[in-house]
């Protein structure tokens, strides 16, 4: 069975902005009713977070469609701190890297050939994400064009993105439209949407 997920991921923000960020964007979640400030770790399955909150009574505003009475969305985690994020399950890599420079994409994992990462293609992907991680800034050079471009910057394609700021929601039906536009509107910087499953 498993637990589904909807995740929308902050690219922009820096890691000092992320936590004050995240306590707006929380504030107005309970003043909609959408979530509470009541925090849970039933059905919480996020990797950078153990808490999250728990569903408020109007959470069907967010939603696309809460006409099923027997449908109880999970808690949202609010996930703060510079971190991937991944869709689905099983992967920790991303499928390919695009340079935002040149445009050359460096592909990781070579579907349908192979079904793991090539670890010496993604090795310094993975030195630039822990130096960012730790510091806020991690360089990558682009194989084609040799230039160095921050981690950040790399399109990666779907299901994998950097941020300092996601949200989590567990067993919720597919958020609305109108609600994710004012949510990336809220946050006022671009943004991913994930989904998958733990």
């Amino acid at each position: 069975m498993g637990d589904f997920f909807q995740r929308v991921v902050d690219l922009e923000v820096t890691g000092e902005e992320a936590g004050p960020l995240a306590g707006r964007m929380v504030d107005w979640m309970v003043a909609e009713g959408i979530i509470t400030r009541e925090m849970t770790k039933d059905a919480m399955y996020s990797l950078f977070a153990d808490l999250g909150h728990e569903p408020g009574p109007d959470w069907a505003r967010a939603v696309a469609d809460a006409s099923d009475p027997t449908w109880l969305p999970g808690p949202v985690a609010v996930v703060v701190g510079r971190h991937h994020h991944v869709g689905g399950q099983g992967q920790d890599v991303a499928d390919a890297a695009t340079c935002p420079r040149c445009g050359t994409r460096t592909v990781v994992i070579d579907y349908p050939q192979s079904f793991e990462p090539d670890e010496e293609v993604w090795q310094p992907f993975r030195a630039g994400i822990e130096t960012w991680r730790a510091t806020g800034r991690g360089d990558v050079t682009c194989p084609a064009c040799a230039v160095p471009v921050p981690v950040t910057e790399w399109e990666f394609g779907p299901e994998f993105d950097l941020g300092a700021l996601a949200f989590d929601f567990w067993g919720w039906p597919p958020l609305s439209v109108r609600f994710l536009a004012e949510f990336r509107a809220r946050l006022g910087h671009r943004t991913e949407e994930q989904s998958g499953k733990f």
